[in-house]
């Protein structure tokens, strides 16, 4: 298929997404630069409470996740493509989906205690 575009605008469709990353970036850097500052005000006004990191609920719900996307890709390329490198591409996540429900079950911190509001 022969090419119609002028050199002009295959310039401009390739700096497309170079100009949509760097813009991603700088909203990115402005986002935490302002969370920064209300982090700093609420430290100097004495109301600042650090967030909490459910471990637990951040290991079952990204295993679920990781094993939903590794079996689908899995199947995907094992019908597309049959036993090839690009199986990796779905083996892999599924993997750590697997890693990550075993980290859930198998973290003794995790284990339901007596009197544990959680």
């Amino acid at each position: 298929m022969e090419n119609n575009m002028s050199e002009a605008a295959q310039i401009i469709m390739s700096l497309i997404p170079i100009v949509g990353i760097a813009f991603a970036s700088l909203l990115i850097f402005f986002a935490l630069l302002w969370r920064h500052h209300e982090n700093k005000q609420k430290i100097s006004k004495g109301t600042y409470e650090p967030t909490k990191f459910d471990l637990r609920a951040f290991s079952l719900m990204s295993g679920l996740s990781l094993l939903g996307v590794g079996i689908v890709l899995t199947a995907m390329f094992l019908i597309l493509t049959g036993l090839s490198w690009t199986l990796l591409g779905g083996l892999i996540p599924l993997a750590v989906g697997l890693a990550m429900l075993i980290f859930y079950k198998i973290n003794p911190d995790f284990s339901e205690k007596k009197g544990d509001e959680n």
